[in-house]
């Protein structure tokens, strides 16, 4: 297996080359989530379509991530040494080696590398990685951002401890196993790393918000984006970051509301909400 530092252009011969043997080897694969985002992958960039609203979710996630970077790593470093400032904390997101796992077509991969970030997306989803490729060369992002088409389960077993960021978004309700991909995550984070998850919570305000208001009423997502047997509670999520390892380090709740079409951040975590988890260092 190439390092995930290769170039675009080698990461777009390992998209072609690896679709058959990630699909089919791999036991944590929805193969109907994977063709229905395939599906939609000419709308990733357009703005107006099935993904608009994670453009304009966007700046408050990445805002939110970059926050829990500093945040991690000044703790990280105070627990050795309390007289020293470790000046990687203050740049967040620059000069990090970052993995988004499930990454789409790149709204949040570019976004980190735009930012200062060296970036690596994969994601199961050829369609969606030609368009995360095409759209990362057209922005000159080529030489800190790359993609791979491989499960991060695979990628775990090469690059184990050589990450100090991972953010999966957005993915763990749309896999058979959300704990397999919060180990993984685990494995391939520095001592010391920051992961961010976003999921939705299970209940029935988050039943009505994010599948009968989202995909029915307000039509922000097609219908049948999501299940919702596979949403996944606060509780359970830490539960599974608890048992890879992870030290809970903040939560919180993303809020819509339709008739403003503003978004925000509240501690309210009903429906849609992100955890910022840390891997100790020892």
């Amino acid at each position: 297996m190439s390092s995930v530092h290769a170039s675009s252009s080698t990461a777009n011969e390992q998209t072609d080359s690896r679709v058959n043997d990630a699909e089919t080897n791999s036991i944590n694969v929805d193969a109907s989530e994977v063709d229905k985002f395939n599906k939609l992958a000419g709308e990733w960039w357009s703005g107006t379509g099935a993904f608009a609203t994670l453009h304009e979710i966007n700046p408050l996630r990445l805002n939110w991530i970059e926050e829990n970077i500093k945040r991690g790593y000044q703790s990280a470093q105070s627990s050795v040494d309390e007289q020293h400032t470790d000046k990687t904390a203050e740049q967040g997101l620059a000069g990090k080696k970052v993995l988004d796992v499930g990454c789409g077509g790149g709204i949040l991969s570019e976004s980190m590398a735009r930012r200062g970030a060296d970036v690596t997306g994969i994601d199961l989803g050829t369609e969606n990685l030609k368009a995360a490729t095409l759209h990362a060369e057209q922005s000159g992002l080529g030489h800190t951002l790359r993609y791979q088409h491989i499960p991060v389960e695979t990628l775990e077993k090469t690059h184990a401890g050589q990450f100090d960021v991972v953010t999966c978004m957005e993915m763990l309700e749309h896999v058979p196993d959300p704990q397999s991909i919060v180990q993984a995550c685990f494995e391939l984070l520095a001592p010391g790393g920051v992961c961010v998850l976003s999921t939705i919570n299970r209940n029935p305000k988050s039943y009505l918000f994010a599948i009968i208001g989202a995909e029915y009423v307000l039509r922000l997502l097609d219908r049948g984006t999501h299940d919702y047997a596979k949403f996944i509670t606060p509780a359970e999520l830490d539960k599974m970051a608890g048992y890879a390892g992870f030290r809970r380090q903040d939560i919180i709740g993303l809020h819509y509301n339709p008739l403003t079409k503003r978004y925000w951040l509240a501690q309210n975590v009903d429906v849609n909400y992100m955890i910022a988890v840390q891997k100790p260092l020892r």
